[in-house]
C-alpha cells in the first residue's frame, strides 16, 4: 500500500508521517498491494481530524475522525477502516456464493487470507419506503430536506433529469451528489 500523506493547517513531519504509517500498516495485509490511500491530517481550533480514503474497485473506502489528540483520532479511523473493509468483504463472499463464478473476478481482486466471520447478514432493512421524485434544482431540493428534517434528499435534476442527492455534511454545508453513468 502506498500512503499520501497531506497536511492541512499542520507540518507533516517525519516522525508524524512514520506514525501514520505504523498504524496503516495494521490494516494492510487487508488491501490489496497497488492501492494507494490518502491521508489528511489537519488541525483546526485545538481539533485534530484524520480523513482517509482508499480507492477499491471502484468503490471509496472512508473514514473520518476528529479528536484532540491526532494519532487517537488516527487510531479510530483505522478501525472504522477496518470493519468497512471486513464487511464488505463479506459481502462479496456472499454474493459469490449466490452468484457462483460471475462474480469471482471481483472477488479474487481483493480476496485475503481467510479470517473467521459468521454468516449473519450484515445489514437489516427495517422500512421500504416509496415516493415520488420530482424534477426541481439543487436548492429546492436542500429546502425539501429541511422541512422534512433528514440528511439527504433523492431528487430528479430539472435540467439534467438525472437522478441527484443533497446532503447535509458535518459542518453544516451542504453537498450533492451527481452520479456519472
Amino acid at each position: 500500500m502506498v500512503y499520501n500523506i497531506i497536511g492541512k493547517n499542520i507540518d507533516v513531519w517525519d516522525k508524524t508521517k512514520e506514525s501514520v504509517e505504523r498504524k496503516m500498516d495494521r490494516i494492510e495485509k487487508l488491501f490489496p498491494q497497488d492501492v494507494a490511500a490518502t491521508i489528511t491530517l489537519s488541525l483546526e481550533k485545538l481539533v485534530s481530524t484524520v480523513e482517509v480514503t482508499i480507492p477499491m474497485n471502484k468503490r471509496l473506502i472512508r473514514a473520518e475522525v476528529s479528536d484532540s489528540d491526532m494519532l487517537a483520532a488516527m487510531d479510530k479511523a483505522v478501525d472504522i477502516l477496518e470493519s468497512q473493509i471486513v464487511r464488505y468483504k463479506k459481502r462479496m463472499r456472499t454474493r459469490v456464493r449466490q452468484n457462483g463464478e460471475s462474480q469471482m473476478e471481483e472477488y479474487r481482486a481483493i480476496l485475503v487470507p481467510e479470517t473467521s466471520l459468521d454468516e449473519e447478514p450484515l445489514f437489516k432493512i427495517e422500512k421500504v419506503k416509496h415516493f415520488e421524485v420530482k424534477p426541481m434544482d439543487a436548492e429546492e431540493a436542500v429546502m425539501e430536506m429541511e422541512l422534512i428534517g433528514h440528511s439527504f434528499f433523492v431528487f430528479r435534476n430539472g435540467e439534467t433529469d438525472e437522478l441527484n442527492v443533497v446532503y447535509k455534511r458535518k459542518n453544516g454545508s451542504y453537498g450533492l451528489i451527481e452520479p456519472e453513468f
